[in-house]
């Protein structure tokens, strides 16, 4: 009988998928694009897009689907720890991109209400577009890191970890960032903000881990 060879079809598909999502955002936006990409570095992006007070951005819809359907094919990575996936990989796919999505854009409608009903909007929008653009960010990393995996370093515990601290380290650098350019501001609305940060931003994914860890 002749040995099945692992098929990477499916991630193929999937992170050409977020090319075109990523190419798309270039075209729509170049100079936009260009300070996206200098984020780390250059603060520009967040002092000029922020002033547009949009609740949905196309260029970062784009972006955010990219990130999507990157975070599934990391957790599909973690979970397996192998290219070998089962046969419904396709609907499995699909089923945690939506599922992260939704649990993304609840969550953002969740702080906008919150924020609303604490009186720190101004607070919140701030710190929601700076969040959202780190979070985007990372979505462009995982291109690279999600290709590395399926393509090269064959996924084992230690590669998945390494990277997965990076992923988090950028994202919390981006919120204490945030606390610190806006410390004055926040200070005025301290409670309210630890609050609104317990609530929306520690809780929701402290709820995630538990269930992830009853399966």
């Amino acid at each position: 009988m002749l040995r099945e060879v692992p098929s990477t079809e499916l991630y193929t598909i999937l992170l050409v998928i977020c090319l075109v999502l990523v190419a798309m955002a270039k075209l729509l936006a170049p100079k936009r694009f260009q300070d996206f990409l200098m984020l780390l570095i250059n603060f520009r992006y967040l002092k000029v897009y922020k002033r547009e007070k949009k609740f949905f951005d196309f260029f970062e819809g784009l972006l955010f689907a990219n990130l999507c359907i990157g975070l599934s094919v990391f957790y599909m990575l973690c979970l397996n720890l192998s290219i070998n996936l089962p046969k419904n990989s396709f609907l499995t796919s699909f089923k945690l991109t939506l599922g992260i999505g939704v649990f993304l854009l609840v969550k953002l409608i969740l702080e906008r209400i919150t924020s609303k009903i604490l009186n720190i909007e101004n607070i919140v929008y701030n710190y929601i577009f700076q969040k959202t653009s780190y979070k985007n960010f990372l979505g462009l990393l995982l291109i690279p890191i999600n290709a590395v995996l399926v393509y090269s370093w064959h996924p084992n515990q230690i590669n998945i970890s390494v990277f997965f601290l990076i992923l988090i380290t950028i994202n919390i650098a981006g919120i204490i960032l945030f606390i610190k350019d806006n410390l004055k501001t926040i200070k005025k609305n301290w409670f309210y903000f630890i609050l609104y940060l317990c609530a929306l931003e520690i809780a929701p994914y402290l709820v995630l881990y538990k269930l992830y860890t009853l399966q």
